[in-house]
């Protein structure tokens, strides 16, 4: 089964931009998936091959309140709460990985959002 071409060339900045962001324990690599009616965000070590914390706008505690779980809005939320997150786990700097997605519209969302509440990239 082939894939699309949108998709196929996702996958290729995927792996372009995955050959050169390498989390760390001291450092670890936060990853965002944004599909078309949630958007996640992960920390993961590399290193171990572990998540250290995760938040997306699919739990309950982030809906509340949203008109939809896929706009900035729920976006800024996921990346407050990411941020928060990595901050009560002593997390205070991260590597962005932007998942082969344009650094543009919800994802930029969230990477502001997580910037603004003190989490270094």
């Amino acid at each position: 089964m082939s894939l699309a071409p949108r998709q196929l060339a996702r996958q290729r900045r995927q792996i372009r931009v995955r050959k050169k962001t390498r989390g760390g324990n001291e450092r670890p690599r936060l990853c965002v998936f944004r599909s078309n009616r949630y958007i996640y965000a992960q920390v993961i070590s590399d290193e171990t091959g572990t998540t250290l914390a995760a938040a997306s706008s699919y739990s309950a505690e982030l809906r509340a309140g949203l008109a939809s779980a896929a706009n900035k809005e729920a976006a800024k939320r996921v990346g407050v709460r990411i941020a928060e997150l990595c901050r009560e786990r002593g997390i205070s700097a991260v590597v962005f990985d932007r998942n082969g997605f344009l650094f543009h519209g919800r994802v930029k969302a969230l990477a502001d959002a997580a910037r603004e509440a003190g989490l270094q990239f």
